[in-house]
């Protein structure tokens, strides 16, 4: 497998010169002290290293190896602990933390580009630090000054971990039906006692604590999710002058045996009276911990274009060094037995569509990085609540549709391998099982489509869409006469997600199954129209650059790919979606 080398060139682009990132920064008060393009670049470089240099080599070691349990215990894989450890004294843990509990206080857009890289590096290594930082998202957010105080500086340090403590093993999707308890006591504390399974984190050797958010019921709670509490769960208790105390009565009883992440501890946990704190307000336990969840979700679908692109890094080397047969013009390497495979047109379909999925992925995962600033840090209550409509509506998109296009990338990442890439020692084979687990996790793919269709598009009348629909509207208004090109099929896109959109907001007032058949398609559909958004934008900015810079003359060839091979993928989308839901209940169950 080729060295993991951070796209930092790609990321530049689209923050600098696609989105202009640096001068919006500059309007937002409370970023403009912190951050600037010089910083960024800093920033970006120093995180390009580290992940590089010292995450990167671990990947398939840490997947040959994983992680031990013994006796509640979990030992990572060798070399973890010293490259978690230089990871953490590096500040990459609290990157995007609050300065005044020792963050670094950047915006998601740089921190995005961090979690690829360090998700590119390794994607089970980097469970560890996503983790934490969800948790302290959710203290941050809900929890009291006091708590706060006590845990985040600890956490964004990174001498303490994090973990969500969520499922269970009858509740998943549904957590209304969880069955974890927490008994109030005199001295204000909670007695935590239930199970919870898949608990990426929950137990490890990184760190000397683990700092657990677990959504449990109180005795009197509410039936189903509005009955739902979070509490801070330590694993070792934490002394008043914050010294680490007796260890909590929780316990690690088992670690899954995964199909990928093999170096991230999959963990069933056991709460037997374990002594917490409530996180929030009582039954208000869902509500805090959404508030994590658009930056999880976006970081899941961060996940998705990470291991494309380090598929895509090795596939284009082996393709520019792996000679088999003559290209179909005639030979181009007439001093070698064969023709390096990139000749080949399917090769170069298969390395131009892992290019513009994973290129288009990075413009649209920063865009929607941006959008959850404004939403953070603006000060304007208008753009504020544009921006928060918009990051509800992409969320679900960002983390479906990157993590389904980064397993398609990672499957030609595989392909141009041929034979090779379905053997363990060239790495291919295991960025195709670790990328699965994304369109998984923190809520399955079919889920943020009905998300995004049911609750974004339905459930606002439409209206949430219409908002990131007029914008690109305005945006190809305004086009020049020099992107006909980009814009027209652009439009066409916009025109045919438009309709869609009217046919399931009609269609969903007679037959309630429609949301659910429509659901996949329309994401897709959704997607692969965002993506075009995003290359328009792209080749934008690379128009009149591309004569001197082979950048931006990749740039642009890639753009054209996309219109020409990808985009009409939403025509069979489309007719799927308008095919309706009957032919989904022509069968019996018993008939399947």
């Amino acid at each position: 497998m080729a060295d993991y080398k951070a796209p930092l060139r790609d990321m530049r682009f689209i923050l600098n010169e696609v989105f202009d990132a640096p001068t919006l920064w500059q309007t937002l008060p409370a970023l403009a002290e912190v951050v600037d393009a010089e910083t960024a670049e800093a920033i970006l470089e120093e995180a390009g290293k580290i992940t590089g240099n010292t995450v990167s080599p671990l990947n398939r070691s840490g997947d040959e190896e994983g992680c031990h349990w013994d006796n509640g215990a979990v030992r990572t894989p060798a070399g973890y602990r010293e490259a978690y450890k230089l990871y953490a004294e590096g500040g990459w843990v609290g990157v995007g933390g609050d300065p005044a509990y020792g963050g670094m206080g950047m915006p998601k857009a740089i921190s995005a580009q961090v979690e690829e890289m360090m998700n590119s590096a390794s994607l089970a290594f980097g469970l560890y630090p996503m983790l934490t930082s969800g948790a302290c998202l959710s203290i941050h957010a809900h929890a009291s000054e006091e708590l706060k105080q006590k845990y985040l500086p600890n956490m964004y340090s990174g001498v303490w971990a994090g973990s969500m403590c969520l499922t269970e093993p009858q509740a998943g999707t549904d957590l209304g039906i969880i069955r974890t308890k927490a008994e109030p006591q005199a001295d204000g504390t909670y007695k935590v006692s239930g199970t919870k399974i898949f608990i990426t984190g929950g137990e490890h050797d990184l760190t000397e604590n683990i700092i657990h958010l677990v959504l449990a019921k109180l005795p009197d709670a509410p039936a189903g999710s509005r009955g739902i509490s979070l509490f801070l769960v330590p694993k070792v208790l934490v002394n008043d002058d914050g010294s680490l105390g007796e260890r909590n009565s929780l316990s690690c009883g088992s670690i899954e045996h995964k199909m990928g992440i093999q170096a991230s501890a999959t963990c069933v946990m056991n709460f037997d009276g374990a002594t917490g704190w409530m996180v929030g307000e009582p039954n208000k336990g869902l509500a805090a911990m959404f508030t994590m969840m658009n930056y999880e979700r976006l970081g899941v679908g961060i996940q998705g274009l990470a291991t494309g692109e380090r598929s895509y890094q090795s596939a284009i080397e082996y393709a520019r060094e792996r000679i088999q047969s003559r290209a179909p013009t005639g030979a181009v390497a007439p001093d070698k037995a064969a023709d390096p495979i990139i000749v080949h047109p399917d090769v170069r379909r298969m390395l131009l569509t892992m290019k513009a999925l994973n290129e288009g992925g990075r413009a649209f995962s920063s865009y929607v990085a941006l959008q959850l600033d404004i939403a953070k840090f603006s000060e304007d209550p208008e753009a504020r609540k544009r921006a928060e409509s918009q990051v509800a509506l992409l969320t679900p998109v960002a983390k479906a549709f990157l993590t389904d296009m980064g397993l398609e990338t990672t499957i030609h990442g595989q392909q141009v391998f041929g034979g090779h890439g379905f053997i363990r020692e060239w790495g291919q084979e295991q960025l195709v099982r670790d990328c699965r687990i994304t369109q998984i996790y923190e809520g399955t793919n079919g889920i943020q489509a009905l998300d995004l269709l049911g609750r974004k598009v339905v459930g606002s009348g439409g209206e949430m869409y219409q908002i990131f629909a007029d914008e690109i509207r305005s945006y190809c208004a305004e086009a020049g006469a020099e992107l006909a090109e980009f814009v027209t099929p652009l439009k066409a896109a916009l025109d045919n997600l438009d309709e869609l959109t009217r046919f399931v907001l009609e269609s969903a007032k007679s037959n309630p199954n429609e949301i659910g058949a429509a659901s996949v398609e329309y994401l897709h559909a959704f997607g692969y129209t965002a993506y075009a958004y995003m290359w328009a934008r792209m080749a934008a900015a690379a128009l009149g650059k591309h004569e001197q810079d082979d950048f931006y003359a990749s740039k642009l060839g890639t753009a054209r790919f996309y219109f020409a091979r990808l985009l009409p993928r939403i025509e069979s989308l489309s007719a799927s979606v308008k095919a309706g839901s009957e032919s989904l209940y022509l069968l019996d169950a018993a008939q399947f």
